[in-house]
């Protein structure tokens, strides 16, 4: 199966993270924040993963320190449960709307670090959250899993659903870039990735 432990301890953070690929299991995610809990696990909802975290931060200083850490490890966990990103498609793409918001999500395991984020927020938290430290959670994911990720807003109706789209469609867009091409080569035309 094509899983990954990844533990991250900082003197800002203590992160220990598994992922599952290929197996479902209710989802054991504990950070200390109620609403990126429930983000998080509607990524692995969504994305059909099994998924335990188990994180502590200095969340009395500000939340930055641990939202961005989530995000770092649990790229490198799905790089490590992908080695070289061989035998998979590679991409993915979706779109999962939310009452009167639409989040697409487009992603490339190709080695390179890279995201593109067009999510514009209100100047209010949610969730007792501000809203913008969610661009730092899929920065941190982006140079973790070293692909290229964008995610484009056509339409919104309130920061709440924009977020959880972004995660929902993510977790699509990665099942997607997953899925087995019955080779173990990597897709590419060079013959490799720079993973």
């Amino acid at each position: 199966m094509r899983t990954a432990t990844i533990t991250r301890n900082t003197r800002e953070t203590r992160i220990c993270l598994t992922l599952n690929l290929d197996q479902v299991s209710p989802p054991a995610i504990q950070t200390g924040l109620p609403f990126f809990d429930h983000m998080l696990n509607a990524f692995a909802c969504h994305g059909r993963f099994g998924l335990q975290i188990q994180a502590t931060g200095d969340v009395d200083v500000d939340p930055h320190h641990l939202i961005e850490d989530v995000g770092i490890v649990l790229g490198e966990a799905i790089r490590e449960a992908l080695p070289g990103y061989k035998g998979i498609q590679r991409a993915g793409c979706f779109a999962f709307p939310m009452d009167g918001t639409l989040v697409v999500a487009a992603l490339d395991l190709c080695g390179r670090p890279n995201l593109v984020w067009n999510l514009q927020f209100g100047a209010f938290p949610v969730g007792g959250l501000d809203p913008n430290l969610f661009r730092e959670f899929f920065k941190g994911l982006s140079d973790g899993m070293r692909g290229t990720l964008h995610l484009q807003v056509p339409c919104q109706d309130n920061d709440h659903h924009l977020i959880e789209a972004g995660f929902k469609a993510f977790a699509r867009t990665l099942r997607e870039a997953v899925l087995p091409t019955g080779s173990d080569v990597a897709l590419s035309t060079k013959g490799m990735l720079d993973t």
